[in-house]
């Protein structure tokens, strides 16, 4: 069996006020590269082959399904990415080896099912919903009922949130800029929720107001300079302008020097930025990264407007 999963781009989270009933809720859309690739069989034991960062992480999931399940996989890693940049490599990881795990042992478990078990969604549903359908995602977050705390999905025993909104994404060329340098993760994110929830009401408000009077009507009608503009203001308000204040003026500089090239933003808590828009903008946002001597990796992709693909 193979599996290729998509990344994704976090665009925001919505709603960490909760005045309303419900908190969290987030938008987002799957890329086809960078991505996950697994080749995976049969096996008594867990083994995990082929080199990566997160060679631990596969393992780790693949023994927790054994605990319960009682049988085996054997995976060799094709291809990933990097982990705590903000393309979402955890849930895709967790998800392509507990899909593999449960195919190959004949366990009835859907992609949420998994997600739950292995503990992925329980704040966004992007990432669980970028790995079964693709596309372009807003999901509803959860009731206060079920979860009541500001946590990030890693810290989050709620289920993944249910999908409202999933549309094709336009043919638009995209860029990834992912630097050298790891984003927010462990303590230090449970203390940026902590620190700046719960957002104000307005700011909700208003956020709510820009995803479904504009941003959604721009991907339907596949107006660039709308989106763009859109993409824009949301890097201003809500917890997005919390997760780019903590990389100090950097995020801010590229984002204001290049939104007259197209749309830009940050993917996430970071630091991966993204562009979709003209080559000039490219140009500006790579100057920017080596004059802060800021080593990255850059990709050229498209949304992927599929889920993972499975070969059996």
């Amino acid at each position: 069996m193979k599996i290729r999963t998509p990344s994704r781009i976090h665009i925001t989270l919505i709603d960490l006020n909760g005045e309303i009933g419900r908190i969290d809720g987030g938008v987002g859309l799957a890329l086809e590269e960078p991505y996950v690739s697994i080749k995976a069989k049969e096996s008594d034991h867990v083994v995990i082959k082929g080199e990566s960062e997160n060679f631990d992480r596969y393992k780790t999931v693949a023994e927790k399904f054994r605990e319960v399940f009682g049988s085996g996989i054997e995976i060799k890693i094709l291809r990933d990415f990097k982990s705590h940049v903000g393309l979402g490599s955890g849930t895709q990881i967790s998800l392509a080896v507990g899909k593999a795990f449960t195919e190959l042992n004949g366990i009835e478990m859907s992609v949420r099912e998994i997600a739950e078990f292995v503990g992925r969604g329980g704040t966004s549903g992007i990432g669980v919903a970028a790995f079964e359908f693709g596309g372009f995602i807003v999901d509803g977050g959860h009731s206060v009922k079920e979860k009541n705390t500001f946590l990030p999905s890693s810290f989050s025993k709620a289920k993944p949130a249910p999908i409202l909104v999933r549309y094709d994404f336009p043919d638009w060329d995209l860029y990834v800029f992912i630097p050298e340098s790891k984003g927010f993760f462990g303590k230090r994110e449970v203390d940026l929720f902590k620190k700046n929830t719960p957002l104000k009401i307005e700011e909700v408000r208003e956020l709510c107001h820009i995803i479904l009077m504009k941003l959604m009507p721009s991907v339907v009608e596949e107006d660039l300079e709308e989106f763009a503009k859109a993409i824009y203001r949301i890097q201003y308000i809500g917890f997005k302008r919390a997760e780019i204040n903590q990389y100090g003026d950097l995020i801010y500089r590229i984002i204001e020097e290049a939104k007259d090239y197209g749309a830009v933003g940050m993917s996430s808590t970071g630091p991966s930025v993204y562009f979709i828009g003209e080559e000039g903008g490219v140009s500006v946002i790579k100057d920017i990264f080596k004059e802060r001597n800021v080593r990255i990796d850059i990709i050229k992709t498209k949304a992927k407007n599929r889920g993972a693909e499975i070969e059996v």
